[in-house]
């Protein structure tokens, strides 16, 4: 959904080298490395993070009210704040900027895409490079206006060249989707990486680990990878955690490597739910653990992913120990 009250934070190579793991059938390190699979220009819905448009001025010594009643959910004394602020001064494009995004997510008043679009129009003829980007997506979505592809990638460019990390990232978007340019499109993703986009850190680490666009460094990937895990990508925590376990790019550490993938276990990946049962199972980077590695493996296997090496590494529990297992599973689940 782009624009709309839902920001879905979507990496465009899924997990990339996870995404179409199949576990082993026998009993082999329990965390390998498999190719990369995902076609490196499948595209999501381009993406659209929190909106980060109205801050001040850097030289404005004066508190920025309506920003702040945003930041705290007051919506509708942001709106009001915002209101007064045009009213006294109307080139106030992080103003305008502000009730365009309150117009657009349906912000304490009701949700308009029609206004959304005029309000950020207006800030975007100030030069707000935020209202600029989220004029490009509206364009490119059809959302408040004619759907316009080709005036959405300006739009997009225009912000990107101010600085703006989001228009980045969803350029590079556009640009591997019609171009199939990598290089063009790791620049740009480096661009919004810098600016803290935590799927384009996840993408640029990909395209290092694989040498698409750039020059092939897993330690490169590994740093992207790791950013990209502070700031919240699964995906980038997962492949951070292999990189870590197998010493590609990085110092080889089992047991931070387990930490990781219990982190990003415990926040509903499959994945790493099942790369964690198999740690479990063999005593590496955490103690060995059956019931854990059956309640982790019960964890993964709720979401699609099996493992014929792990049940079968933990068929000897009994009675009791399935129960705990199951009970875990279900509370791991549940949490979710």
């Amino acid at each position: 959904m782009i624009g709309g009250r839902s920001w879905a934070s979507v990496a465009f190579l899924a997990v990339g080298s996870l995404a179409h793991a199949q576990p082993a059938k026998e009993a082999p390190k329990p965390v390998a490395k498999e190719p990369l699979k995902a076609p490196l220009k499948d595209l999501p819905t381009p993406y659209t993070p929190g909106f980060i448009g109205a801050r001040p001025a850097a030289s404005s010594r004066e508190p920025d009210i309506a920003f702040g009643a945003y930041q705290r959910g007051q919506y509708a004394t942001a709106f009001r704040e915002a209101t007064q602020r045009i009213a006294a001064n109307a080139k106030d494009a992080a103003a305008m900027t502000l009730l365009g995004e309150l117009y657009n997510q349906g912000l304490g008043i009701r949700q308009d895409a029609v206004k959304a679009a005029e309000w950020y129009r207006l800030a975007a003829a100030q030069g707000d490079a935020h209202a600029m980007a989220a004029l490009g997506l509206m364009a490119i979505d059809g959302r408040g206006r004619a759907k316009d592809a080709k005036a959405g990638r300006r739009w997009l460019e225009q912000a990107s060249e101010k600085g703006d990390p989001t228009a980045a990232y969803n350029l590079a978007l556009i640009v591997l989707s019609s171009e199939g340019d990598q290089a063009k499109a790791a620049a740009l993703f480096r661009k919004a990486a810098e600016g803290e986009i935590a799927a384009a850190q996840h993408n640029l680490g990909v395209m290092y680990l694989q040498g698409r666009g750039v020059a092939k460094d897993p330690a490169k990937a590994a740093e992207w990878f790791r950013r990209a895990a502070d700031n919240g990508d699964l995906a980038g925590e997962v492949e951070f955690a292999i990189q870590l376990f197998n010493g590609n790019g990085v110092t080889k550490d089992e047991v931070r490597a387990a930490r990781y993938f219990l982190h990003a276990a415990s926040r509903g990946n499959a994945i790493a739910q099942n790369r964690v049962a198999r740690l479990y199972a063999v005593g590496r980077g955490v103690p060995k653990n059956l019931v854990e590695a059956a309640a982790w493996n019960l964890a993964a296997s709720g979401q699609g992913l099996t493992d014929a090496w792990l049940d079968q590494a933990v068929a000897g529990l009994n009675g009791d120990e399935r129960k705990r297992a199951e009970r875990l599973a279900t509370e791991r689940t549940e949490g979710n």
